[in-house]
């Protein structure tokens, strides 16, 4: 009984406190008079907040304002680095500190206003990128053979910073050089000496490949070839080193490939002639097979034949030429369009009695052929010959202002880079002055099928402090090599501005980046690889794309 009466008692009091919690009310604030209640769903950890939306980007719209055309002409220089004329300054300097010395060169010239430099990238069956053909430049690393102290490719480099200054990269390439001297114990197990003795002739203080091999032009085709596959020049260039110039009294020592390859009738000069031919022709079709847009250049010795042998030739004397000596015809060349310029090396002073700077810039201007030509301008002779006229300060001027007289010249190459740059800088200083005042493009070349482009649009513009950036709607057009972007307040002065070169080599890029625009007006030329403006683009930048 007193059992049951204490469950009772239980079950009454459970009862009592379960209704008291169900009727507790929450304290809270007085709620103010005519204050709505919310009626939204409470917030919990499944309640996520409502996003807008964003809108649909819409794309910058050009103004309708043309931008002055600029002008084009060929403004180049040869960096040579055979005996390491011009870079690096030593062949056992670490690779950071060659690396500088080129960043160095590049902005220099680009200080000048240039907008090429020619690159010697193989001196003498050597080469300063990792090659399957050919071993490291002792000119790079101390020794042949051996591979550069880093990680990066020293040619991917160069190319890179040379484009992103802007600058065209021409490799400069040897073909018939195999060494320097006859120290051949000093050469690498790996060079063709070693592994092809037969190619080899020695002639005078050195070896050269045999033009008169079939194998040895096969084996040019590719190295080319590699070259051309693996980086992103803008042109394959020959100098003046073909069949080699002519020792007093020696033959070369052709004789057994003249032998076995000659035609019926054929002489010894037109056979090697046609050694030189062959392998130009070649090369032009190796290089456009693989990517038409590369120019293949040359620049011969600036005598083609003297007017004692041909009345075609230039009123001249010179000791050697390129047809009689060099084995080199040129103008078949131009005139069968298997080079895509030409730059023929006027070493000399305008009124030099047996070269004449300015009979020579006539007689070529006179036998361009439809070819791109160019002047080789020597400023290494700047007070350092024997002919006077090269301590006038003015003479270099001088002839560039001559070449430009003449409509079928389209500019200069100076050879070589250390000398307006180590020593002659008050003759650059004049030559930027008068002459190079204002930034140029390089000419340009026409493709041979035609092809639409699809012009780029932008969608916005975003400035920050370090940077601009450039979006587009889609991947860029792969035929879109760079672009060149200009800044500026005033639209009459915007084609005044600073040059910011985007370089994006043919990739299908989303957006580019230039160093920081906080401008009102931005001007894009888009540039394919051929040198072309496709499209030249001038907006207005909202003022919320600017920090």
């Amino acid at each position: 009984m007193h059992s049951l009466l204490k469950l009772l008692s239980l079950f009454l009091i459970s009862l009592f406190l379960f209704a008291s919690c169900k009727t507790k009310k929450p304290v809270t604030q007085a709620q103010k008079p005519n204050t709505p209640v919310s009626t939204s769903p409470p917030r919990t950890s499944e309640t996520l907040p409502t996003k807008t939306p964003p809108l649909p980007a819409i794309a910058l719209k050009p103004l309708a304002f043309r931008m002055p055309d600029i002008p084009r002409e060929f403004r180049g220089v040869w960096i040579a680095t055979v005996a390491n004329i011009d870079w690096p300054v030593s062949s056992t300097s670490p690779w950071e500190k060659q690396k500088q010395e080129f960043i160095d060169l590049l902005d220099y010239y680009k200080s000048l206003n240039f907008n090429a430099v020619i690159v010697q990238i193989r001196t003498a069956g050597d080469a300063f990128y990792p090659s399957n053909f050919a071993p490291w430049s002792k000119y790079l690393t101390g020794k042949q053979g051996q591979a550069p102290k880093t990680q990066e490719n020293p040619l991917t480099w160069m190319i890179k910073e040379a484009h992103d200054r802007g600058l065209e990269f021409h490799a400069w390439l040897n073909p018939y050089r195999a060494t320097m001297d006859l120290k051949t114990e000093e050469l690498s197990p790996e060079h063709d000496f070693n592994t092809h003795r037969n190619w080899m002739l020695k002639y005078g203080s050195k070896w050269y490949y045999d033009p008169g091999l079939p194998e040895v032009k096969n084996h040019l085709l590719a190295i080319i070839r590699e070259v051309v596959v693996n980086y992103d020049v803008d042109a394959i260039h020959f100098d003046d080193y073909f069949y080699p110039y002519r020792e007093p009294k020696l033959e070369f020592p052709d004789k057994a490939s003249f032998d076995k390859y000659k035609k019926p009738g054929q002489t010894r000069d037109d056979w090697r002639r046609q050694n030189v031919n062959e392998l130009i022709f070649a090369l032009n079709q190796e290089i456009k097979g693989q990517k038409p847009w590369v120019q293949f250049g040359i620049s011969p010795f600036g005598v083609w034949r003297n007017q004692d042998k041909d009345p075609g030739g230039s009123p001249t004397r010179a000791g050697q030429t390129n047809y009689d000596d060099l084995f080199a015809d040129v103008l078949l060349w131009m005139k069968n369009g298997w080079i895509d310029y030409l730059i023929p090396q006027l070493y000399w002073s305008m009124e030099h009695p047996l070269a004449s700077y300015r009979k020579l810039a006539d007689w070529w201007s006179n036998h361009s052929y439809n070819t791109n030509v160019y002047i080789g301008n020597g400023p290494y002779k700047i007070r350092e010959d024997s002919d006077q006229a090269w301590k006038v300060p003015s003479e270099l001027n001088t002839q560039v202002n001559y070449t430009r007289t003449f409509p079928q010249i389209n500019g200069n190459a100076f050879f070589s880079a250390k000398s307006l740059y180590f020593k002659n800088q008050d003759i650059a200083d004049l030559l930027k002055k008068e002459i190079y005042d204002k930034p140029t493009l390089p000419p340009s070349f026409a493709p041979k099928s035609a092809s639409v482009i699809e012009i780029p649009v932008v969608f916005d513009v975003k400035t920050s402090l370090e940077k601009t950036q450039i979006n587009l709607e889609k991947p860029l057009d792969p035929a879109i090599r760079y672009a060149m972007v200009q800044g500026g307040n005033d639209l009459n002065t915007l084609h005044e501005a600073i040059i910011h070169t985007a370089w994006v080599g043919g990739s299908r890029v989303r957006y580019l980046e230039v160093p920081s625009l906080n401008t009102a007006y931005l001007a894009i030329r888009w540039i394919d690889h051929f040198g072309r403006i496709v499209q030249t683009q001038v907006f207005q930048t909202p003022k919320n794309t600017r920090p």
